[in-house]
């Protein structure tokens, strides 16, 4: 029975993705690239859910994680002479060298992991709102290095160039790789201990649960998908600077988790689909969109406005999210006859 309800959750969010990676391929001359963006912002959510929705610890800093995967994939991507010509301060083993599209995905992933678990070490013994800060604090101090340490990355300079092949299969299948690698680590032993310390911390620890060692591995694991879709995102984009990977895209990825619902990859993967959405929406309406005949045109600077009502209404609404916290089932006519 346990196999069968984990294939139907897996069952329904592949639905879920597929609709959408059909909506690229019916709308790719319009609307195309707000679709794979919107996947490739759900990659996002995906993996800061991964830690937050099973530990209960909310992540201010977890864009440090896609900052580290997005500059690294996006500098290994450059040819070394085109680095030598605009970053002629860098590192030899970063100038000199070039990796392909799947290999820079791949160094994005280890370096993000890697990144989270130098920081976890520390930052997981840290409960409530002062692991939420420190976590804050690791973003701000990321962001300071990329931004000033010329020698591994481009600096306050945007970082241009970069091969943009996350397209509309790289970013269908990044997604899928993304939610199942968090919804197999969620339905595991180490998923469910982790979820147990968010419940009841007393009694997990007096079972022999470590709540600290729990926690470091989930951080890790969703490090590695942050950096992951880093490397996506750099490589939708084509370019990056360090704002674009600072507190604007913060704010974008917790009103992805906390409207879809913390607790759940469905609510996760919900709440990026809309919010991106949305957020696509209103950037076309700073510009001026046409509607039913109609032009329309909000002033520039309210799409966070408009997205940070949306989130107070529909929490007021639902407190719990859209998703209520339950993850989407599809449910077999023998399972509902049972």
């Amino acid at each position: 029975m346990r196999v069968q309800e984990r294939f139907s959750e897996l069952s329904g969010l592949l639905l879920v993705i597929l609709a959408v990676a059909l909506g690229q391929l019916l709308f790719s001359d319009t609307i195309g690239p707000q679709f794979q963006l919107a996947m490739v912002t759900t990659s996002i959510a995906v993996s800061l859910h991964t830690f937050s929705g099973n530990s209960g610890v909310i992540s201010f800093g977890h864009i440090s994680f896609v900052a580290v995967g997005a500059f690294s994939a996006g500098l290994m991507s450059l040819a070394p002479e085109q680095k030598s010509n605009i970053f002629p301060e860098l590192f030899p083993l970063i100038k000199d060298q070039q990796i392909g599209n799947l290999w820079s995905l791949a160094l994005a992933a280890a370096l993000g992991a890697i990144f989270a678990a130098i920081v976890g070490i520390p930052l997981m013994r840290l409960n409530g709102l002062a692991a939420g800060i420190a976590t804050l604090a690791v973003l701000g101090m990321t962001r300071n290095v990329l931004r000033n340490w010329t020698s591994i990355g481009p600096g306050a300079k945007t970082l241009p160039g970069i091969s943009e092949t996350t397209g509309a299969v790289q970013a269908t299948v990044g997604l899928l790789l993304t939610v199942a690698v968090g919804l197999a680590y969620q339905q595991s032993r180490f998923g469910r201990r982790l979820r147990a310390t968010r419940e009841d911390p007393a009694a997990s620890q007096s079972i022999g649960i470590s709540i600290y060692g729990e926690r470091l591995l989930a951080f890790v694991i969703s490090g590695g998908l942050g950096g992951f879709a880093g490397g996506l995102y750099v490589h939708y984009l084509g370019s990056i600077t360090t704002e674009q990977v600072y507190l604007e895209l913060t704010f974008l990825t917790l009103a992805m988790v906390v409207l879809g619902g913390l607790g759940s990859m469905w609510g996760a993967v919900l709440g990026g689909l809309l919010i991106s959405g949305f957020s696509s929406f209103l950037i076309e309406a700073q510009k001026g969109l046409g509607l039913l005949g109609r032009e329309i045109k909000i002033p520039s600077g309210s799409r966070d406005i408009l997205i940070g009502i949306l989130m107070v209404v529909i929490l007021l609404v639902r407190p719990d999210g859209l998703s209520k916290g339950g993850e989407l089932r599809i449910r077999s006519r023998r399972s509902a006859d049972s």
